[in-house]
């Protein structure tokens, strides 16, 4: 396990850089924090250091962005707050896009475990009492 502290947003962007080598050629990256912990801000730091320039937020509404970036291909970013059920992710077409070959980034990626790949990457958030970020990734 990897683990890398942002001390403050500044700091976001490195994070980003390190991540991104450490996904190396593995296609699912999963997201696990609290409401409010930066889930969203570190995913479009990954998506600018990708070479991707216009990001449209967090998908909330959308369940899914795509975008195109000029050295990965493909790249999704789902946010996944609002399904309720493994069953509504699986209608909605979720488990297509993750094997679609595109580098998916997962917000709430609890809600779907079942769904994602054996090689995921694993990334935890949580923030300490000085307003750190931790993050750990496997």
């Amino acid at each position: 396990m990897k683990e890398l502290i942002a001390h403050s947003l500044d700091d976001i962007p490195f994070v980003a850089k390190e991540l991104l080598e450490y996904i190396g050629n593995r296609k699912v990256v999963a997201f696990y924090a609290e409401m409010g912990s930066g889930k969203t801000t570190l995913i479009s730091a990954i998506l600018r250091a990708m070479g991707i320039e216009s990001l449209e937020g967090s998908p909330t509404y959308s369940l899914v962005n795509s975008y195109e970036s000029p050295y990965y291909g493909g790249v999704m970013h789902f946010d996944i707050y609002r399904l309720n059920s493994l069953e509504e992710a699986m209608d909605a077409g979720v488990e297509e896009l993750l094997y679609s070959g595109a580098t998916c980034f997962v917000e709430w990626a609890e809600i779907i475990e079942p769904l994602l790949p054996e090689d995921v990457v694993k990334v935890r958030m949580t923030i300490n009492e000085s307003g750190e970020r931790l993050i750990q990734f496997d």
